[in-house]
């Protein structure tokens, strides 16, 4: 099942799930007015009766698109997670996840413009896979860690690059208003196989500068999800987005920066495809 967030005319904010045809609202038919809420109340499993034989509300087109979780109580973001990467940055193995934060205001849904800000032009694109967590749970162990996951969406960790330099600590560059792609819509962990080797491919207007996968990661979804769960307590909604591959454009020369005008997409096999604009922040 494809569930996603979504606004009506500029106004009341739902959710619902995909279907032929549209959208089939959730809210009305589940009592539960966001999909943080129903994850909070585990309703995920009801949905599909929910959703049988119902007519869409709205089309796909008709709706502004949110990012999947609007409001997640915390998202980890996993740094220097495939060896590609790792090896164009000039780091070492790990020995443990590079863990960093962002902020739910950070991000935007599938269409809506990612924002080049002001203060920099070395804007750069991480193309991920984020996973979403369906229950609460701490000290989780590897062996348990599907069972903790509501389903997977694709993610553009946008990365104002200097301002990530500034110091070691990466906040600042991964925290700009409208610089993360969080869409269209997130896949239940039931459609797709535990352990499945998800492909995730980036494409700059049409041309790819990302490939890789779930397999190549250095630190599995299992361990990442046990690790965070060590540290806090995992949450319904919380996100975890996985690490970008290698190729990002300030590793490339010439640098490959996003500029308005562009169009990034993120696409993750058996999930769906992010697309966003880029545009200019008003300063």
């Amino acid at each position: 099942m494809k569930l996603l967030s979504y606004r009506v005319g500029g106004g009341t904010s739902s959710w619902g799930a995909v279907v032929d045809g549209g959208i089939v609202d959730l809210a009305k038919r589940s009592g539960h007015a966001a999909l943080l809420d129903a994850l909070e109340a585990n309703a995920l499993p009801a949905l599909p009766e929910l959703v049988a034989n119902a007519a869409p509300e709205h089309g796909l087109d008709d709706v502004e698109l949110l990012p999947v979780v609007p409001n997640p109580p915390k998202i980890f973001c996993i740094g220097t997670n495939y060896h590609d990467h790792r090896i164009e940055t000039e780091r070492e193995v790990p020995e443990k996840p590079v863990v960093f934060a962002r902020f739910a205001n950070s991000q935007v849904g599938h269409g809506q413009p990612l924002r080049r800000p002001a203060e920099s032009g070395q804007f750069d694109f991480e193309g991920e896979i984020a996973v979403i967590i369906g229950r609460r749970g701490r000290r989780v162990s590897e062996a348990d860690a599907w069972s903790y996951i509501a389903g997977y969406a694709p993610y553009c960790d946008g990365t104002v690059r200097d301002w990530q330099r500034h110091t070691h600590q990466w906040t600042p560059g991964k925290n700009f208003p409208a610089t993360g792609g969080f869409g269209p819509w997130m896949v239940t962990r039931d459609a797709i196989a535990d352990g499945a080797d998800l492909s995730l491919v980036t494409r700059l207007n049409g041309v790819e500068v990302q490939r890789s996968s779930a397999d190549l990661m250095i630190f599995s979804i299992p361990a990442l999800i046990s690790y965070c769960s060590r540290f806090t307590e995992l949450e319904p909604g919380d996100v975890i987005v996985t690490g970008t591959p290698g190729g990002v454009g300030g590793k490339r020369k010439p640098p490959l920066w996003m500029k308005p005008g562009d169009v990034l997409e993120v696409e993750v096999g058996q999930v769906g495809t992010l697309r966003n604009p880029i545009a200019e922040e008003q300063a």
